[in-house]
């Protein structure tokens, strides 16, 4: 499943919101992720027509089983991208900001390098 990145982004705010607050709305995204309000407001419809979101009358937004799917696989290649830099020097911040956008470009042999690199202790 291919998707673009901007939707990786959103869903993968949607889980960690939902993790850390239980029920999420588009204002909570807005204010984690800076974006403006028109802006989130399109990306949800767009990730509803996609099967990636649900909304209820509420406002309340929930990730589909697909859309869950695809924010585990970012949330993983993020978390092991940012673990992998840190453990190589790299300051915290940088860290954060660099796996965020090699998340979305690295190819699945890379990431699969660099997961088993973590898995082993660094060790190849």
């Amino acid at each position: 499943m291919q998707i673009r990145s901007s939707a990786e982004d959103y869903l993968e705010t949607i889980l960690l919101l939902s993790k850390k607050t239980g029920a999420v709305r588009s204002i909570d995204i807005v204010e984690e992720m800076g974006f403006s309000k028109p802006s989130v407001s399109v990306a949800m419809k767009k990730l509803r027509k996609d099967d990636f979101i649900r909304m209820d009358d509420d406002g309340h937004i929930t990730l589909t089983e697909k859309g869950e799917q695809a924010a585990e696989s970012v949330y993983e290649r993020h978390s092991t991208l940012y673990d992998w830099l840190v453990g190589i020097g790299v300051s915290e911040k940088i860290a954060a900001a660099d796996a965020c956008r090699m998340e979305h470009i690295l190819s699945e042999e890379a990431f699969a390098a660099i997961k088993s690199l973590q898995e082993n202790g660094g060790n190849a």
